[in-house]
C-alpha cells in the first residue's frame, strides 16, 4: 500500500506521476493519490476577483484564510477541475481511477476551526468565519472497498465537519491521515523541490536522511514555507504507524519510482 501526495505547485509533472502509478498498479501495488491545487486555485481566485489571502500562525506556519467564498472556489477548482483532470490522465494511462473529495461518503471527517489566530505586522489577531479543519477520522471501509475492487482513489483535500459543513484541509496532512489509517508501507510527498533543503535557495543542499527522533529539530532549523506542512505531515504519519515517508521531486521523469528508490528526503 502506497499513499502518494502530489503537490499543487506549478511544475509537478502530472504525466510522469500518472505513468509511474500505472506501472506500479500494473505490478500489483495498491495506491491512493491525494492531490493539492494551490497554484491553480490562486490563479482562478485572482480571475474571479477574490485574491487569496495567506496568513501566518503564532507558531510561524503559513496557511490560506478560507472564508465561505474561498471555500466555494476551492471546491470548484480542487474537487472539480483538478481532480477530474487527474482522473482523466490516469484513465488514459490504463488506471481505473475514481475521483472524490473528503466530503464524499464522509471520507474525511474534521473538526472545524471557526476562528484562526494569526500574526500580522507583528500583532496578534483572530480571524472569524474560517472554514478549515483538523482531520479526526478517515472512512477506512470506503477506501478499502474501492481498493479491493481495483480502483485507484484520487482524493481532493476537502473534509466534512460534524455539523455537515465542507472544510478545507491540508493535503499533506490528508496523505498522512490516510497513510496511517491504511497502515501504508510508505507515504510519498511529491513537490516542486528535491526534498528538505538546508538552504532553500540551493537545490544541491538536499538532506537525504532524517530520523524521526530528530524530525522536529530539522523542521524548525531548515523547513520554510510549505515545507513546514510537509514535515508536519511526515511526522504525523510516522507517529501513527507509517514506516517511511519520502519528500521528493515531482518535476522529474519517473518521480514516484525515483522517490521509492530513495531519491529525496527519507524520514523513517
Amino acid at each position: 500500500m502506497i499513499v502518494v501526495k502530489m503537490g499543487g505547485s506549478d511544475g509537478v509533472n502530472l504525466e510522469a506521476v500518472c505513468a509511474d502509478i500505472a506501472t506500479l498498479v500494473g505490478a500489483g501495488e495498491q495506491i491512493v493519490l491525494v492531490h493539492g491545487g494551490s497554484h491553480e486555485t490562486n490563479l482562478i481566485s485572482e480571475k474571479l476577483g477574490v485574491p487569496p489571502r495567506f496568513v501566518t500562525s503564532p507558531s510561524g506556519h503559513a496557511s490560506r484564510y478560507t472564508d465561505r467564498q474561498t471555500l466555494e472556489i476551492l471546491v470548484m477548482v480542487e474537487a472539480g477541475r483538478i481532480n477530474k483532470r487527474i482522473v482523466e490522465r490516469l484513465q488514459q494511462s490504463g488506471v481505473n481511477a475514481i475521483g472524490l473529495s473528503g466530503l464524499d461518503g464522509r471520507l474525511l471527517e474534521a473538526k472545524r476551526k471557526e476562528t484562526l489566530p494569526i500574526v500580522e505586522h507583528g500583532k496578534r489577531k483572530v480571524l472569524h468565519g474560517e472554514y478549515s479543519g483538523q482531520i479526526e477520522r478517515v472512512n477506512i471501509s470506503l477506501l478499502r472497498m474501492l481498493l479491493e475492487t481495483g480502483y485507484v482513489p484520487v482524493v481532493a483535500p476537502l473534509a466534512i465537519s460534524h455539523r455537515h459543513e465542507a472544510l478545507n484541509v491540508d493535503g499533506d496532512r490528508v496523505a498522512a491521515a490516510i497513510g496511517s489509517a491504511l497502515n501504508a508501507q510508505v507515504v510519498v510527498i511529491l513537490s516542486n523541490v528535491p526534498g528538505l533543503l538546508k538552504d532553500p535557495t540551493n537545490e544541491a543542499s538536499l538532506i537525504s536522511q532524517v530520523p524521526l527522533s530528530q524530525a522536529q529539530e530539522y523542521l524548525e532549523r531548515f523547513a520554510q514555507g510549505r515545507m513546514k506542512r510537509k514535515m508536519l505531515g511526515a511526522i504525523d504519519a510516522l507517529k501513527s504507524g507509517v514506516k517511511r515517508v519520502m519528500i521528493a521531486d515531482g518535476r522529474v521523469e519517473h518521480p514516484l519510482q525515483r522517490a521509492l528508490a530513495g531519491w529525496g528526503t527519507v524520514i523513517e
